[in-house]
């Protein structure tokens, strides 16, 4: 009999994880107990992915704003600072500028507008055309700003973050100057002494800042990339794809991960005799319709994955072959032309009509995307996502 029944995402109930704890265990025992307990069977190629978070927390992966406050001050002189293109974030950027700013005696506050790189809105952009605005040339200062725009509020949380941002570097004794552009070569006039603080585009922004004569430009990588006073760090992403814990402390992004995904596997295998797929992951890609945010503030979706997520998905689209090639046929003969064909592909699609409207990305982002959606960012105390017949296809009974 036919198989009804495609993909399949479960959230899986852990117990809370603390600093310290082995998560490695835990995860495998909570897919272990949902198996012995009848809540599903182990099948051909399943995923197991785990949140970033839960795995960071368990690392003890954690510093104080103080500690980040003194790589600052020792990477960057602790004079004045151009911070530049934030995302608007209490929990994933604003304990950062705190420790920036404990760092240094002033930040200037560079803004992308009329949006963060993730898509935090702090204008509507018809507003800018209202006002004869040019957001690539122009720059503006906060009282000119807040003298077109009037004081700017988050769609869904209602926040004002211009003014929590400034306040938040008063708070730290920092002396405050917002301005606004999207230009960061504009930083320059302002201080040569830089952090780039976007996600994906930091490159291109540090690149063009130390073109336009920026001395010290460093990235959010380049901070906590190496332990200050007994911190937590992260070699490769710094304290991009942090997380606010406390009012003073950060959780950063994990490490280990590619050791922590194979033991995983590797013990689930040891368990049971089947192989899965194990996958550490953050934030996934979806924009919304209404806030108009990206997810992906994390600098990649997984840090961490078994080998056979390697790759992209190579699938017919089965709709245009309906209305295209198979245009005359019906039925039972529809249906045994569509497993032909795909029983019969090419092992490499890429460029074909065939695949027009399948979606190009990495199976690590398109499943990462998947696990974030299921599991949530809120109360549902599911941070393991075990995924099912992904990899299946209208053939697989």
């Amino acid at each position: 009999m036919q198989r009804r029944v495609g993909t399949i995402s479960r959230g899986l109930r852990a117990p809370i994880v603390k600093e310290g704890d082995d998560l490695r265990k835990i995860v495998v025992d909570t897919v272990l107990d949902c198996v012995n307990a009848g809540e599903f069977e182990i099948g051909k190629k399943d995923v197991l992915a785990i949140t970033e978070s839960i795995l960071a927390r368990s690392e003890k992966n954690y510093a104080t704003t103080e500690q980040l406050a003194t790589d600052v001050r020792n990477k960057l002189g602790g004079e004045t600072v151009g911070v530049v293109f934030p995302i608007l974030s209490r929990n994933r950027f604003a304990i950062c500028l705190r420790g920036i700013a404990k760092g240094c005696k002033k930040v200037v506050l560079m803004l992308s507008y009329p949006s963060d790189e993730v898509g935090n809105h702090l204008l509507d952009i018809d507003l800018l055309d209202q006002k004869g605005v040019n957001p690539y040339t122009d720059v503006l200062t906060q009282a000119e700003f807040e003298g077109m725009f009037g004081k700017s509020k988050h769609t869904f949380t209602d926040v004002d973050y211009v003014n929590y941002y400034k306040d938040l570097i008063e708070e730290e004794g920092a002396e405050a100057e917002i301005i606004f552009a999207n230009n960061p070569r504009k930083i320059v006039d302002y201080t040569d002494h830089v952090i780039c603080a976007d996600i994906h585009t930091r490159k291109r922004t540090k690149r063009l800042i130390l073109e336009a004569g920026g001395k010290v430009v460093l990235g959010m990588d380049e901070l906590l990339n190496a332990p200050v006073d007994g911190s937590g760090f992260n070699p490769d992403y710094g304290i991009l794809g942090s997380n606010k814990a406390t009012e003073e402390t950060i959780k950063l992004f994990p490490i280990n991960c590619q050791e922590f995904v194979e033991g995983v596997q590797a013990d689930i295998k040891a368990a049971t005799g089947k192989t899965i797929e194990v996958m550490v992951y953050g934030d996934g890609a979806f924009k919304d319709p209404v806030g108009k945010i990206w997810e992906l503030a994390d600098p990649v979706v997984s840090p961490g994955f078994t080998s056979g997520l390697l790759g992209t998905p190579n699938e017919l689209k089965l709709k245009y072959l309906a209305d295209n090639e198979f245009a005359e046929l019906k039925g039972e003969e529809l249906k045994d032309a569509m497993v032909k064909a795909i029983k019969e592909k090419d092992a490499d699609l890429k460029g074909t009509m065939a695949t027009e409207g399948t979606t190009p990305r990495q199976l690590t982002d398109l499943l990462g995307s998947l696990s974030d959606l299921t599991s949530g960012s809120g109360d549902k105390g599911t941070p393991f996502i075990y995924i099912q017949g992904y990899f299946d296809n209208y053939t697989d009974d």
